[in-house]
């Protein structure tokens, strides 16, 4: 783009914005400034790759500007739920723009202000997000660089531009700023062109490590969630709750409910809400209602549901497959055949589901805990009848979500009761009871393993069925010449909600295949870490394998009685991730102490070092609940556990003295996710540690102390 072409772009009608951008009131509503909008369909011809989702709208889903005053907003759909991408985002942007980190804001989630995003899960917004900021900026730092060849009469390719400077670089003294080359001016322009992206060995602030953006807003306090959201006249809202799930109300009596002094209660059918200035007194009411339930028939409990879902899931889809099965049992001489179990688990997120919420003059604006705004808009606009646009949701922090906050029923609820009181402010934040009844739950899955070897350690085949754990994890690192990976499921399995849960059934899957895989070494007494090496194919899940086994120093680990290590290897988020944890087994009281957990990922260019050390160390954390303690217990519908009190989160006393996180060098490979793939390992890396320190083989987690026992009783 020459100098004299940018006048092209000067707009007094954004109607005539380059693209056919869709949403134009996005931009209608900014001011001056240079503006570059972007979107996930353009992710393709920027990295050659296919896009997420395969939708080549020319709609955007992000943009950036430069403003007058120098600083940078960059506004996006996703959402900040704990992870970083506040802070991993804003260093590309910055790098990538020549602009100092703090000269960034960061605006996310918010539906009148940003434009649409599907959600954020999955470990997809530094892979798919990522390339895009990057696009932008370096455009704008292109078309800043363009400005000011105009204004210093200077051929662009002799200007450099730097902290928000643009100067000769041979005379340094002519110079001009962001801010005074953005001011009085509204340029907008999309990503027309492949730009000119920095390459390893250029990066100034990418691959450095710098602490949260909003570190000190939230140990200050000072940080805003969806319950600390304070309006003038605001009520309290309690929901009258059934006994279990699928239960019919048959009869109710609302009269001492309605006695409490200043009590409100709305009904809609089955839906009675109870509403006070006090969120205690609103408590109290409801608990004052008086209700007689139908309870369904129970099919299943916490002990009995691996049988139910191995009759049920019946539903099968292959997903992975090579070779021929027969001709690899055939070929094989050890024959191994397993089954593993895992129960169902809940997100237990610091914050619990919260929405509040008011429905004035036709418009519904709402704060709410979700991962995805523009789907809980959607949702409420249907809900409610109301136009799309008169739905507003507002950007909040999350205080964690795991998957558990896509899905938007209080969300949902909220709105409902804003309607019945129309005018009037309205809070409803789930009890932690109410969170155990309609959390999402992890499902509760089999995994049977059929495999495979011959006498030297070579895996010859490798038959991998998994129910109700879904396919996520089961590419096979492995260089098996005959398998197959099939998945079995089907509706109406679980007794109450599934969903999304921090790589979903992934864990699952790893830990399983893990198992299997350490089982096989120790059947001809082969070093498990020689074993994966000697059949592993894919070459970043042997680097991953080498760096953690290097950094645990498992060459020179010295084995004693009740101690043991154990490894486990998976990928996820387009991350290899190894795990290798050294535990403690009291073969008397059948407890485990994980003592020591280190990470290698093989996870492409590392944005934030500090920040991927902290989610790593937070997923060992999180995934020593699943694999030790967390259970959910349960008859049917009706939910038992309903508090920390029965559900055994880790405690300070029980995660590791000592966390390591490990990253291969990959600066020249573009970024990959970093949210949840080291979770998926600790199960499989726990459960071999458990094998080699005290011999027990346990199929099923959590591994508590009364199934090492067990283990051990069996032999």
């Amino acid at each position: 783009m020459k100098p004299d072409q940018i006048n092209k772009y000067y707009f007094d009608d954004v109607n005539e914005i380059p693209g056919k951008i869709d949403r134009r009131d996005f931009i209608k509503n900014l001011g001056g400034g240079i503006i570059i909008v972007f979107s996930l369909s353009q992710l393709g011809f920027l990295t050659g790759c296919k896009t997420s989702n395969g939708n080549e709208s020319s709609d955007f889903n992000a943009f950036l500007r430069v403003k007058e005053d120098g600083r940078v907003d960059c506004y996006s759909g996703k959402i900040e739920m704990g992870q970083g991408i506040n802070t991993s985002l804003a260093q590309v942007l910055a790098d990538e723009l020549e602009v100092e980190l703090d000269k960034v804001n960061m605006i996310m989630g918010d539906t009148a202000l940003v434009p649409h995003d599907n959600g954020t899960w999955g470990s997809m917004t530094t892979r798919f997000h990522d390339p895009l900021i990057r696009a932008a900026a370096a455009e704008a730092r292109e078309v800043l660089k363009l400005l000011a060849s105009e204004k210093l009469e200077i051929p662009v390719n002799q200007l450099v531009a730097k902290e928000g400077i643009i100067f000769d670089k041979s005379d340094s003294d002519k110079k001009v700023t962001y801010a005074e080359l953005s001011k009085g001016k509204k340029i907008v322009q999309t990503i027309s062109e492949k730009p000119k992206l920095k390459q390893p060995g250029e990066f100034n602030i990418v691959g450095k490590s710098y602490n949260r953006m909003d570190g000190v807003q939230k140990v200050t306090g000072k940080a805003l969630y969806s319950a600390d959201i304070q309006l003038p006249g605001m009520l309290y809202a309690k929901i009258l709750r059934p006994p279990a799930h699928d239960s019919k109300l048959l009869s109710v009596d609302i009269s001492a409910a309605e006695a409490v002094n200043g009590v409100q209660i709305k009904r809609e059918d089955d839906f009675i809400v109870v509403l006070h200035e006090h969120p205690e007194i609103a408590e109290k009411a409801v608990q004052a209602i008086k209700a007689e339930w139908e309870v369904p028939a129970s099919k299943a409990d916490n002990e009995t549901i691996f049988e139910h879902i191995l009759k049920t899931a019946t539903e099968g889809n292959v997903r992975h497959e090579g070779g021929n099965i027969e001709n690899g049992k055939k070929e094989s001489e050890l024959l191994f055949e397993h089954e593993y179990h895992d129960g169902y688990k809940a997100h237990a997120s610091m914050e619990p589901h919260a929405a509040t919420a008011i429905l004035e003059n036709g418009k519904l604006t709402m704060w709410a805990s979700t991962q995805t705004p523009f789907g809980t808009r959607r949702e409420v606009s249907e809900l409610l009848d109301m136009p799309l646009e008169k739905v507003h949701v507002k950007q909040i922090f999350l205080g964690g979500g795991f998957g558990g906050k896509i899905y938007n029923q209080q969300a949902n609820e909220v709105a409902r009761i804003a309607k019945m009181v129309e005018g009037t402010p309205v809070q409803l934040m789930w009890s932690r009871q109410e969170e155990f009844m309609y959390d999402r739950f992890k499902p509760a899955a089999v995994v049977k393993i059929n495999s495979g070897i011959s006498k030297d350690g070579t895996i010859k085949f490798f038959d991998f069925n998994t129910y109700c754990a879904g396919a996520r994890g089961t590419e096979l690192f492995y260089g098996v010449p005959n398998h197959k990976t099939t998945t079995l499921d089907k509706n109406g399995v679980h007794p109450f909600f599934t969903g999304a849960w921090r790589a979903p059934g992934n864990p699952t899957n790893t830990f399983a295949r893990e198992s299997q895989i350490d089982i096989m070494a120790h059947s001809i007494g082969m070093d498990p870490l020689e074993f994966r090496l000697k059949n592993m194919s894919d070459n970043r899940a042997v680097r991953s394998l080498k760096l953690a086994a290097e950094k645990f120093g498992w060459k020179d680990w010295k084995p004693e009685k009740g101690k043991g290590r154990g490894i486990a290897v998976g990928t996820d988020a387009g991350t290899l991730v190894t795990i290798i944890v050294e535990v403690r087994v009291n073969s008397d009281s059948g407890e485990v102490k994980v003592v020591r957990a280190v990470v290698g990922q093989d996870m492409g260019q590392v944005i934030n070092p500090q920040g991927t050390a902290i989610q790593a160390e937070g997923c060992v954390n999180m995934g020593l609940g699943y694999t030790l303690s967390e259970d959910v217990e349960f008859d049917w519908g009706e939910v038992k556990t309903n508090s920390f009190g029965n559900y055994d989160l880790p405690l300070f006393s029980t995660i590791p003295e000592i966390i390591e996180s490990h990253s291969v060098d990959a600066v020249d490979e573009p970024p990959q996710g970093g949210g949840e793939p080291a979770i998926i390992s600790v199960g499989g890396a726990v459960a071999n540690a458990v094998f080699d320190a005290c011999g027990a083989r346990v199929f099923r987690m959590p591994i508590t102390r009364e199934r090492v026992l067990a283990a051990l009783k069996k032999g």
